[in-house]
């Protein structure tokens, strides 16, 4: 199997849920909004076309397991997804659930508020309740 490493920032900024066949999933430590990425686990990648198209294929259906999941949880105005990559090398596509009422609407949300970490409590939370939303889906569960 492909030797993966996470990105010391995307190390940093997430929390490990769980993974997919070929993507991890994190949850952004910011509790301002409900903000996940989907980083598929493949060493020296950092755009989609550098995927193969099975791999693309199966990036796709994970992205769309988790929007949807995200979007019954959240119960949000929009989803926002962004793959930027510039200060962060490696693919990574964030999943942001949006509100017309959080802080920041219709702006995107990048560097425009310092993060505001989850609780221990609020963190567990978070991750019990997108784990038991995509039961069954997980190649291993965070623990």
């Amino acid at each position: 199997m492909n030797q993966f490493s996470l990105h010391p920032q995307l190390q940093k900024d997430g929390i490990w849920a769980g993974d997919f066949e070929l993507s991890r999933v994190l949850l952004i430590n910011d509790s301002q909004f409900p903000w996940w990425v989907l980083v598929p686990m493949q060493d020296g990648i950092s755009d989609i076309y550098q995927l193969d198209n099975c791999q693309q294929a199966q990036f796709w259906r994970e992205s769309k397991r988790l929007s949807e999941a995200l979007m019954d949880i959240y119960q949000g105005d929009k989803l926002n997804l962004a793959a930027l990559g510039n200060m962060v090398p490696q693919l990574h596509v964030h999943h942001v659930v949006r509100y017309k009422s959080d802080p920041l609407w219709p702006q995107p949300i990048w560097g425009k508020l310092p993060a505001k970490p989850y609780t221990e409590t609020q963190k567990q939370q978070q991750l019990a309740t997108l784990q038991q939303a995509l039961q069954g889906q997980w190649q291993t569960l965070a623990e």
